[in-house]
């Protein structure tokens, strides 16, 4: 590899660098200027799952499920 080869691609790789650099700066200050809506809406849902997982997790659920499962009613809903 000659020396203006190799100066070549320093140069193209020194500009790749800085493009790339950029466009992840205006893409990290995109993602920052949300909609406050949708914000509100992912902080919503953010709650909603831990109150799921709370649920799942409980000591009672899980008991409530295999009382189910010893009565054969696994699977099945109430028509109410």
């Amino acid at each position: 590899m000659d020396v203006f080869t190799m100066v070549t691609i320093i140069v193209i790789v020194g500009c790749a660098t800085g493009v790339a650099t950029e466009y992840f700066k205006s893409r990290a200050k995109a993602v920052g200027k949300q909609d406050p809506a949708l914000r509100q809406e992912v902080q919503e849902l953010r709650k909603r799952v831990e109150v799921l997982e709370e649920i799942v997790t409980d000591d009672q659920y899980d008991l409530a499920k295999e009382i189910n499962r010893l009565d054969g009613r696994e699977g099945q809903r109430s028509s109410a």
